[in-house]
């Protein structure tokens, strides 16, 4: 089930989780640092690995968010409509894609515990501006999962635009659940859909 994917990735993104300046620091080196720097924070913090709601939300916002590209991700989730939108509905269904993902994220990062993450080498080439950074992520008496980073370079460094948990996308899943809602209710049903999602989820 994907949600239960869903849910593992973000838990690793738990491990990745800090704002790091790394224009010219190669995308797996940059999450390695990133992540076994988290794993110290989390480890010491006891309100963290209780779950305190405060502490979550605060690190999501501080964090993790500021590593991803939400702007491609949702045109991308979007899919074809994204170029039906108006300026107003982009902003806006980036906007509610983000609270959806900021919930789901605090949820999973309270179950986060000690998960190890094996790096795999990356051939990286001065040109490349789009790669995709290999992990598997090990928890005791369990096979390891794959769980794949897609980066992108822009001007503000590397940022992660996908996740592929075992071989599925975060980005393509999405895609299928918001087609179908366009076509029930336009890109206004879509905005008006994620919003009722993220109503009830802080209910």
């Amino acid at each position: 089930m994907f949600s239960k994917r869903l849910q593992f990735f973000l838990a690793a993104l738990a491990l990745f989780a800090a704002s790091y300046a790394g224009a010219q620091t190669a995308p797996d080196a940059m999450i390695k640092t990133v992540a076994e720097d988290v794993r110290a924070l989390i480890k010491q913090d006891k309100d963290l690995q209780a779950g305190d709601a405060n502490k979550i939300y605060a690190l999501i916002e501080e964090k993790v968010f500021p590593n991803l590209n939400f702007a491609k991700t949702t045109r991308l989730a979007v899919g074809k409509s994204w170029t039906q939108a108006s300026p107003e509905q982009r902003e806006a269904l980036i906007k509610e894609f983000r609270s959806l993902l900021v919930r789901t994220y605090a949820t999973s990062l309270r179950q986060f515990r000690d998960q190890q993450i094996d790096y795999k080498p990356l051939a990286l080439s001065p040109t490349d501006t789009d790669v995709l950074v290999r992990t598997n992520v090990i928890q005791d008496g369990q096979q390891p999962v794959g769980v794949d980073y897609r980066v992108e370079k822009g001007a503000d460094g590397w940022k992660v635009y996908d996740i592929v948990v075992d071989g599925v996308s975060l980005v393509t899943t999405y895609r299928g659940e918001f087609a179908e809602r366009v076509r029930q209710g336009g890109i206004d049903g879509l905005i008006k859909a994620l919003s009722e999602k993220n109503r009830a989820g802080r209910g």
